[in-house]
């Protein structure tokens, strides 16, 4: 994360001068702003003010079969059976809960993330697609609906299960398909296994397969990272997502001295280049679809997106005016004592919300810039108006400035990021978040 005085914002110019990989953006605000709620607010108050015709259902499952050496995410290695059915049993008791404080609701969306879900055993597995269709009333047979696996947890038992319950995406954390490059993140996978998943989820027909890889690995070089890229596309996936390599505070890899050339500019680069020439368009800075994909007119995946509701310890959940979770962690102790307390909760106390971040307007509109800004669509002026009913460019002047330094282009009422302006996706989105959420992110202690 950038670290700045509290009393001095760094300018855009002064961002750009950096490194384009100082923190990742992929929400706003930012889970390191969020903080307790005092007094507690009523979960049922809270979402009766909220339109429940199309919400998206999210469940985190923090259990993960080897801590990979860059990964801030809550999860953990998994613990014995019994701490799993506890958190299943736990999970249950929180879904029934939060239905009953939903009241009418429809969703129009699910995923199963993590951590690694295909890391439960095959009946805890399907328990909590139980809770997600038969709990909280998600049709998974008719929306959209995607899993996370690994190659370790990806067994035949549990794929059939989930094409059989109406999943139409995976999304698999390959990496790179070169072993001595996956071995120096800390994960035990070998590319002879990786392409044997592979080549069973595609047998399978899933709909979607989507491939996650990371570039500026240690040792990794171009050619390295073009190999890994030609492999992936070998499996014809309807999605690839190209991660940079961010080294995070207390994950493995910040916890090493290691150091390596910094590649990462021009691997992107390489890569974008090389997806475009085969076929695939540009979601995002990470995202790459082929124009094929039946999804195609779907929403993008987008976790903060309005109207989230998430299940689980360590999920979040978004309204329009307040996102909420539980307590955030990324060391062993922490994540541990938070789980803990997560299934000691009193199922009451499930009726109720106690950590999270409260929108005011400014942040509801530079979270609608930043999402609309970052993804393909570009950013509509006219729609601003339309939700906000203030003008664009008189709220927020300094958006002009993305215009002069070729970041960004307008073109009639929408302004959309260039070519460069992509490549300095995670720059731009940190230059804009509020003061407040800036600070707020400073001061927080990560345990």
């Amino acid at each position: 994360m950038i670290t700045n005085h509290l009393n001095k914002i760094p300018s855009l110019s002064e961002l750009l001068a950096a490194s384009p990989y100082q923190t990742y953006v992929y929400s706003y605000p930012h889970k390191t702003a969020y903080r307790p709620l005092n007094p507690p607010i009523q979960l049922s108050d809270v979402w009766s003010r909220e339109n429940r015709n199309a919400l998206f259902l999210y469940i985190h499952i923090p259990f993960c079969e080897m801590r990979c050496g860059f990964c801030n995410l809550f999860t953990m290695v998994q613990k014995d059976e019994d701490f799993v059915s506890q958190y299943v049993a736990t999970l249950k008791r929180q879904s029934e809960r939060v239905k009953q404080a939903l009241g009418e609701s429809k969703f129009a969306r699910f995923a199963l993330g993590g951590g690694t879900p295909t890391r439960l055993p095959f009946q805890a597995l399907k328990a909590v697609l139980d809770i997600a269709e038969n709990t909280m009333g998600a049709n998974l047979q008719a929306i959209p609906c995607s899993v996370e696996v690994s190659p370790e947890t990806a067994t035949q038992d549990k794929l059939n299960l989930l094409r059989d319950r109406g999943i139409d995406r995976i999304s698999i954390g390959v990496q790179s398909f070169v072993d001595t490059e996956v071995l120096a993140i800390q994960r035990r996978q070998e590319a002879t296994q990786v392409k044997e998943v592979l080549t069973s989820i595609k047998d399978k027909n899933f709909p979607t397969l989507n491939i996650d890889l990371i570039y500026g690995l240690p040792g990794q070089t171009i050619d390295t990272w073009l190999y890994s890229l030609q492999q992936a596309i070998a499996f014809q996936p309807e999605e690839i997502y190209l991660y940079p390599l961010y080294v995070r505070p207390l994950t493995g890899m910040d916890c090493t001295n290691k150091e390596w050339d910094d590649i990462r500019l021009n691997c992107y680069r390489q890569g974008r280049d090389f997806l475009l020439a085969n076929g695939y368009q540009q979601i995002s800075m990470r995202m790459f679809q082929k124009p094929s994909n039946s999804n195609i007119s779907a929403p993008v995946y987008c976790c903060q997106a309005d109207g989230m509701v998430g299940l689980g310890c360590g999920a979040r959940s978004y309204t329009k005016q307040l996102h909420y979770a539980s307590e955030y962690a990324v060391g062993a102790k922490g994540i541990q004592s938070i789980l803990q307390a997560y299934l000691d909760t009193p199922t009451e106390s499930f009726d109720y919300i106690n950590y999270g971040f409260t929108l005011d307007t400014e942040d509801r509109q530079r979270r609608y810039i930043l999402i609309s800004l970052l993804s393909n669509e570009g950013l509509n002026i006219k729609q601003y108006h339309h939700i906000f009913g203030t003008e664009l460019l008189i709220d927020y002047p300094e958006l002009t400035e993305l215009l002069e330094r070729n970041l960004a282009i307008k073109d009639r009422d929408t302004i959309s990021l260039t070519e460069l302006g992509i490549e300095r996706s995670d720059t731009i989105g940190y230059w804009f978040f509020s003061n407040k959420v800036r600070k707020l992110m400073t001061e927080y202690e990560l345990k």
